[in-house]
């Protein structure tokens, strides 16, 4: 008896703490690049993800995860945007997502996207994710390939966080082999956020180049293929997970957290695949990731770039292409009619090229043509039949 509860505890928290590692594919690369190149507050981006995180795991019970806006972070970097931009951009994208869920349009607009076009915009993000996974692992291809295979044997045996071992065997060969960044110091402290207030021609040219194109690649991949893959994923227990409440959460938060520097973030469904292909099944996998990243944000906030710069770029890589592969290659994908095919591959296709909302525009184009020519070919076939 007394050897049991320990084996209990660890059988249900060491696919949490594996899953909390899952998504550091995509948070790890923006965060670092908003706090080094651009020169954000540590304090205020970490605090923002680290609540919004424990505030998803807790509403939805599933690993739902908080992801930077891909599309913000893009243009930060090639256009300057500074902290108030920054800010305004999070307030302007939280308020839009907030009438949306709140008015019931979002879940109007999610019931006539096809699922056809959903499964291709699912296949093209898993697509995406595993080249970009390919890249980072060229920067170092010997630590990325030795990752990988770590997370393959890993996966294998029961009960082990193998996001979380890999990461730190890569961390630790990095480190003997003088490859990764040094370790910086560590000196705890208080460090608290300071209040941003964004000016009115900071709202105006953060409109004008940054949310008009981000609000739509939210609307695909945070709001539609998040609620539709967590229906694939965890069909008993995902009905909080529906498209209001990912576009009412997402609104909540930024406007709560874009004054105290937080990055614009959003749900993704990439980061949902990935928690769960790393043995998340709950909300805990977003709490404890959620919790970490506050501890260091609000305790280590000087320290906090050089230890997320100390895990090594082709390890996160080899997080990406597992959980991209899990992405693409899905339940959705195998159960889709041969007729769906085409719709499927021409938005996969598309999403992989352009972008995700153009992908979702080329799709639902071609399905919504499909249906008067398949009117007009059996109306044809009955005339020809004798």
């Amino acid at each position: 008896m007394v050897d049991k509860a320990p084996q209990s505890f660890w059988r249900r928290w060491s696919g949490e703490i594996g899953g909390a590692c899952g998504d550091l594919g995509t948070l790890l690369p923006h965060t670092l690049a908003a706090i080094v190149v651009v020169g954000l507050a540590p304090a205020g981006v970490l605090l923002g993800f680290g609540v919004f995180l424990i505030a998803a795991g807790a509403f939805y019970a599933l690993p739902i995860a908080v992801q930077p806006m891909k599309a913000v972070s893009a243009v930060m970097l090639t256009s300057g945007l500074g902290p108030g931009e920054i800010a305004a951009t999070g307030l302007i994208l939280g308020a839009i997502l907030l009438v949306l869920g709140a008015s019931g349009a979002i879940g109007r607009l999610a019931r006539i996207v096809p699922q056809s076009v959903t499964a291709g915009l699912q296949l093209g993000l898993g697509l995406s994710m595993g080249l970009l996974g390919l890249r980072l692992m060229a920067e170092m291809p010997w630590l990325g390939v030795l990752v990988l295979a770590a997370i393959f044997v890993l996966l294998r045996i029961p009960h082990c966080p193998a996001a979380l071992v890999a990461l730190l065997l890569a961390i630790g060969v990095g480190q003997v082999a003088g490859s990764g960044e040094a370790l910086p110091a560590l000196a705890i402290g208080l460090h608290l956020p300071a209040i941003v207030v964004p000016t009115w021609e900071e709202f105006r040219r953060a409109t004008e180049i940054a949310v008009l194109p981000q609000l739509a690649l939210t609307l695909t991949n945070a709001v539609f293929v998040t609620a539709a893959l967590a229906r694939d994923l965890f069909p008993e227990r995902a009905s909080r997970a529906r498209e209001r409440n990912l576009a009412l959460t997402t609104g909540f938060a930024n406007l709560a957290l874009a004054p105290f520097g937080a990055l614009p973030m959003c749900h993704g469904a990439g980061g949902l695949q990935a928690q769960a292909r790393f043995g998340a099944r709950s909300g805990a996998a977003p709490i404890l990731l959620g919790a970490a990243l506050l501890a260091l944000g609000l305790l280590f906030a000087p320290a906090a770039a050089g230890i997320l710069a100390a895990v090594p770029a082709a390890a996160v890589g080899a997080l990406l292409i597992f959980a991209g592969t899990d992405l693409a290659v899905s339940k959705r994908l195998f159960d889709a009619r041969p007729a769906c095919w085409p719709v499927i591959g021409l938005t996969a296709g598309v999403s992989l090229v352009a972008d995700p909302v153009i992908g979702l525009a080329a799709g639902w184009s071609v399905e919504l043509l499909q249906c008067p020519l398949a009117r007009l070919a059996r109306r044809f076939a009955r005339r020809r039949t004798p």
